[in-house]
């Protein structure tokens, strides 16, 4: 049987581990022999990353009247890695009107992965820009 062989940087943690992982068949945790990780998370995200990879999404949206014309979002967990790109520009579209809050939800179900987006930073509305109606 064939020996897959793949390098992947773990980032469940600050250590940033450069993980060796060997695998024969499809990857399991029983088939899976990683190495270089300085805590057991590596292994877990090892088999994660090679069965279902997921990512956080971060990225910018545009607000209308605020002190900034920007205020930055996040998924509030991670999405499949297929779904990012198809979340990043469904967001595109959306503008808020400031005040912005943080925690503020900007999307229920972004992509169609059942995830929120929410905000992350603040945008105070500017003083001289009235409200919308």
């Amino acid at each position: 049987m064939h020996i897959n062989q793949r390098t992947i940087t773990c980032i469940l943690c600050p250590n940033g581990c450069e993980l060796e992982v060997c695998w024969e068949g499809s990857p399991t945790a029983q088939s899976l022999d990683v190495q270089g990780n300085l805590c057991p998370k590596g292994i877990s995200y090892a088999l994660d990353e090679l069965t279902h990879p997921e990512r956080t999404l971060t990225t910018s949206i545009r607000v209308r009247g605020g002190k900034q014309r920007l205020a930055s979002v996040k998924t509030v967990s991670p999405i499949p890695r297929e779904t990012v790109v198809n979340a990043r520009e469904s967001l595109k579209s959306i503008v808020l009107d400031a005040p912005v809050a943080i925690g503020q939800v900007v999307m229920k179900d972004v992509a169609g992965t059942g995830v929120c987006v929410i905000v992350t930073r603040a945008v105070d509305r500017h003083p001289e820009v009235e409200p919308p109606s």
